[in-house]
């Protein structure tokens, strides 16, 4: 069996449409800032420290936090509250679809349940 998204499993089910997955993304790519993104907003990065961090990392296939540091852009306590406000404000994608309406917080915890056994069911040989 192929492997299956939530939003596409929801959708196969009727409980929300392909606009819904839209617009919950949507909600996520606003919300879910990556860590150049949140020093910049900090006034810690400018768009230029950002772009050769960056570069460096398409070179090298480094974690942006750690290149960051080893070039002296951040320190090591900067880039531990980045990652800390990272994941503070995290949305998931089940979070946005109750924020847009499209489906309640407990039918998504119903679903969720369906849809993470039917992924353990992959998983086996």
């Amino acid at each position: 069996m192929r492997y299956l998204r939530l939003g596409q499993y929801l959708c196969e089910k009727g409980l929300i449409t392909e606009m819904d997955i839209l617009n919950a993304r949507l909600i996520q790519k606003k919300s879910n800032l990556r860590i150049g993104e949140l020093a910049r907003a900090k006034g810690w990065l400018t768009d230029d420290d950002i772009y050769r961090i960056l570069i460096i990392q398409e070179d090298t296939q480094e974690k942006f936090g750690e290149i960051a540091v080893k070039e002296k852009y951040l320190s090591r306590e900067q880039v531990k509250q980045l990652l800390k406000d990272q994941e503070d404000t995290y949305i998931f994608f089940g979070e946005a679809l109750v924020r847009i309406g499209a489906i309640s917080e407990g039918a998504l915890i119903e679903q969720l349940k369906e849809f993470n056994k039917l992924e353990f069911q992959n998983l086996r040989p």
